[in-house]
């Protein structure tokens, strides 16, 4: 393991090295989706800082697979994923945010044995008023027998996930990611160009300080619900009150709770009974982070990451942050028609290890 000291610089690059010496059989090819994403990174925080005085800001004609309304830098994000991705050989399909359906490896570049699902541009609705936005993604092995990427090998439950992470475009650019080996930060250096380890073994603290919520929905929560964020804000006389702060872009407020201490709440509510946010592009990657930082996450009826996805574009409730504040979520059980068709997954349809299983080490192939 890299020894990261006040005077070692240590590139995003010579640390996925190291790691890989960690497994004599790696191939590199997990390895190479890594760098691959931080050039992603790079690429994409050039635009973000460009938001304003290149054409980019703003929203398109178009909606995505979500009917949700395209921003410009939604759309330029995507297709620098893609053309990043496709034709390095390491990966056999994809799946996005913006797009309804699989993403196949072109016709005359071979086809990898991982699968690519990712958000592009997480928050891309604050962009216009300087808010930090991110790149989520997450990394499965392909566990279908033909060369090509089919839907099977996108539907896998996160539990299986061999690396997740996130690219945060904030006052400085940072990439975070784990392989199962720990969660591992890095900040781009921009006066040369390079990612820099700068928060090696992240560990969300224990002592939450931050609750981020948006409150503008407690009048759709269920009672239990309620009566949980009641609890977490100390209006109940049971504990010290948590200090409210929601960015509203989730990788931010993620990012936020992962180094301060916090949890993040996105309750089912009756208007959005299955939940908002996104199992495969958001709440899967956050959730292995988390776990692999010593923190949980949950939809409000067991592990996020034993959830056996359905669709694509699945949505789930989603609790995230320090481990015992999620786990207080547990007391607080939701009825079952605030999301239907839960509560009998929970017990039928969950797949992989139970949540309390340790997610094993992933190494980089």
């Amino acid at each position: 393991m890299v020894k990261h000291t006040a005077t070692s610089v240590v590139t995003i690059e010579r640390f996925i090295i190291e790691q890989e010496r960690m497994f004599p059989d790696a191939t590199g090819e997990l390895s190479g989706i890594l760098y691959d994403m931080a050039l992603v990174g790079k690429m994409i925080a050039n635009k973000v800082r460009s938001a304003g005085l290149a054409d980019i800001l703003g929203a398109t004609s178009d909606t995505n697979v979500q009917g949700e309304v395209q921003q410009k830098l939604d759309v330029i994000a995507n297709e620098i994923v893609v053309k990043a991705f496709d034709h390095g050989g390491r990966l056999c399909a994809m799946a996005s945010e913006e797009e309804e359906d699989i993403i196949h490896i072109p016709e005359g570049f071979r086809p990898g044995k991982y699968v690519l699902l990712f958000d592009p541009l997480d928050g891309s609705s604050n962009i216009d008023v300087n808010v930090p936005v991110g790149t989520i993604f997450s990394v499965f092995r392909k566990i279908t027998r033909g060369s090509h990427g089919e839907m099977e090998d996108l539907l896998q439950p996160g539990r299986r996930q061999v690396a997740a992470g996130y690219i945060l475009y904030g006052s400085s650019t940072m990439m975070v990611y784990t392989t199962g080996q720990g969660a591992h930060g890095f900040t781009l250096d921009p006066s040369i160009g390079e990612f820099l380890l700068s928060h090696p073994n992240i560990r969300i603290p224990a002592n939450a300080r931050y609750l981020s919520v948006n409150d503008a929905y407690e009048q759709d929560w269920p009672e239990p619900t309620r009566a949980l964020m009641r609890r977490y804000r100390g209006l109940d006389g049971e504990r010290k009150a948590l200090n409210v702060r929601y960015v509203g872009s989730l990788v931010a407020d993620f990012h936020r709770n992962l180094l301060g201490g916090g949890v993040f709440c996105y309750p089912a509510n009756t208007k959005s009974p299955n939940g908002k946010l996104r199992l495969l592009y958001e709440a899967n990657p956050l959730a292995f982070i988390a776990e692999q930082a010593g923190g949980a996450a949950c939809d409000g009826y067991g592990s996020i990451l034993d959830v056996q996805p359905t669709e694509l574009h699945q949505r789930t409730p989603l609790y995230l942050g320090s481990k015992d504040e999620v786990e207080l979520v547990s007391q607080f059980p939701l009825p079952k028609f605030v999301a239907p068709g839960i509560q009998e997954r929970r017990g039928a349809s969950r797949a992989g290890a139970p949540a309390s299983t340790p997610v094993s080490a992933a190494p980089a192939v």
